[in-house]
């Protein structure tokens, strides 16, 4: 299911800081190009996500967005 997968993108990312798109990928189970698709979906919604180019590029989060999911949590 999408929603899944776009909750799992955003705490991969949130608790990996920066991933590439073939990590997401193998960690999803999904092709590259869902891993792209997931992730403008995530920036369509308003999350920042950023994309860092170059040898050690990836995707990451704003550094001073986090997202607290209900029921979640430590406890």
């Amino acid at each position: 299911m999408r929603a899944d997968r776009l909750l799992s993108t955003l705490l991969l990312l949130q608790a990996h800081g920066k991933l590439t798109v073939r990590e997401l990928a193998t960690r999803l189970e999904v092709s590259h190009r869902t891993a792209y698709r997931d992730l403008e979906a995530l920036s369509a919604a308003g999350v920042p996500v950023l994309a860092l180019r170059g040898s050690r590029g990836g995707w990451q989060l704003d550094e001073e967005w986090r997202t607290r999911v209900p029921g979640l949590d430590d406890a």
